[in-house]
């Protein structure tokens, strides 16, 4: 368990990194960030991160499939993890 932790505070920070490095080389006009790359962190279970990154930084927050996306990502695995929990507790069968 508390490797999951590691590996979800980890990947969270590197999501708020990468959306606070993207609005830093949007700024200076240098080659960015992949939106793909953005997109897969949030999968791969840092969606708070991205999610708290996009609006701290004020970056793709105006791209629908930024502002829909990225939220629909953090419910979708919160609902895995409250699933993945309650049927572990045997709350549900």
């Amino acid at each position: 368990m508390k490797l999951i932790l590691l590996y979800l505070a980890l990947v969270n920070l590197l999501g708020l990194f990468l959306f606070a490095r993207d609005k830093h080389l949007a700024k200076i006009h240098a080659w960015r960030i992949p939106e793909r790359v953005l997109f897969l962190i949030a999968l791969a279970g840092g969606s708070a991160g991205a999610l708290a990154g996009m609006y701290l930084f004020r970056h793709k927050t105006k791209h629908p499939r930024f502002v829909f996306g990225i939220p629909a990502i953090l419910l979708l695995q919160l609902l895995a993890v409250f699933f993945f929990l309650a049927f572990e507790k045997g709350l549900c069968r």
